[in-house]
């Protein structure tokens, strides 16, 4: 069973870990030092991150600027095995709005995953990486 919750303090760093892995094993078309537990640290002061946990262990990460419902980030060490989809269905409750977020354009199976749960592309962009924002109504 997976139980989504907000991220304890004393966890942030596991949470961190967890970023930096799945980015690196899943973001191989960019540089392995762009992805660092730091970054997630740091951005972690201006959002409401959530863990998703199973037997004990924290299994996927997400990150959400409550305030314009915005999807920052959301990573699943186990993929394919429902983790994503609880972080997303959990922050859709928790968001004061219709969540948005940016996806890599390169990262083709993030955005099948969106898509399926009902989010559509609006518009693209590029600020050193070719994205494409998404949102659900």
């Amino acid at each position: 069973m997976i139980v989504v919750r907000r991220v304890r303090p004393e966890e942030l760093p596991i949470a961190a870990a967890v970023y930096q892995k799945v980015l690196r094993e899943t973001f191989t078309w960019l540089p392995a030092a762009r992805h660092n537990a730091q970054v997630f640290l740091r951005d972690a002061r201006e959002e409401d991150v959530y863990v998703a946990v199973a037997d004990h262990r924290i299994v996927g990460v997400a990150a959400l600027f409550t305030v314009d419902s915005f999807l920052h980030s959301l990573y699943a060490a186990q993929r394919g095995q429902g983790v994503g989809k609880a972080l997303l269905d959990h922050l859709t409750h928790v968001a004061p709005g219709p969540l948005s977020l940016k996806c890599q354009m390169a990262n083709t199976r993030a955005r099948a995953f969106y898509r399926r749960e009902g989010f559509r592309e609006l518009d693209e962009g590029d600020d050193g990486t070719h994205w494409v924002r998404m949102a659900r109504r």
